[in-house]
């Protein structure tokens, strides 16, 4: 398990996926970058929450509670304002399906929350979660400044190609996919009003 500071520590700002050792771009398709904040003030847009949100998740940075299973990837990336500010304990609470596409309704499995450090930034370990159904591989998040209105939204995995039966998917939402060794690494920056 990864303490909160190693995590936050590979996606440092403005190091992005170079901070970590090895890593390398995956083999995909190319992608256009992810929202981030610029001159026209764009915010991340939003996507439902889905009929799998709960709220009361654990305040942690590892969300696979140590079980073996899935493919690890970690995530993580940095909450700004318009400006492109780093949004200071910002909550960041992510939920998501298992490697066979299903999703822990009775405990905590592949649920949690955390706050953004001094510099926006947020990290979890997780794993790469199953399409299923009408779905493609994603995972949900809610993003919200101190005192802010409440981001629900979703990321996605570049390559899937379970995007064209997923009405939801939006691919200005698309994580930015690494290896680091076996390990999968995304980066999303959210951006809030």
């Amino acid at each position: 398990m990864r303490s909160r500071r190693e995590l936050l520590q590979l996606f440092a700002a403005g190091t992005g996926l170079a901070a970590i050792p090895g890593a390398a771009r995956a083999q995909s398709e190319p992608l256009e970058p992810t929202p981030s904040c610029d001159a026209t003030g764009a915010t991340t847009p939003t996507a439902t929450a889905g009929p799998y949100f709960r709220p009361g998740s654990p305040e942690r940075t590892d969300v696979t509670e140590g079980r073996a299973g899935g493919t690890p990837i970690l995530i993580g990336g940095r909450v700004l304002d318009r400006d492109c500010r780093p949004l200071r304990r910002a909550l960041v609470d992510l939920w998501q399906a298992d490697e066979d596409g299903r999703y822990d309704t009775t405990g905590t499995y592949l649920r949690g929350h955390q706050y953004t450090d001094g510099d926006g930034r947020w990290a979890f370990a997780t794993i790469v979660p199953a399409p299923y159904t009408f779905r493609s591989m994603h995972i949900h998040f809610r993003v919200q400044r101190p005192g802010g209105d409440m981001l629900t939204t979703q990321v996605f995995f570049p390559g899937d190609p379970s995007h064209d039966r997923d009405r939801q998917f939006d691919p200005r939402l698309l994580l930015a996919l690494s290896r680091a060794d076996a390990t999968r690494v995304g980066r999303f920056d959210f951006v809030l009003a």
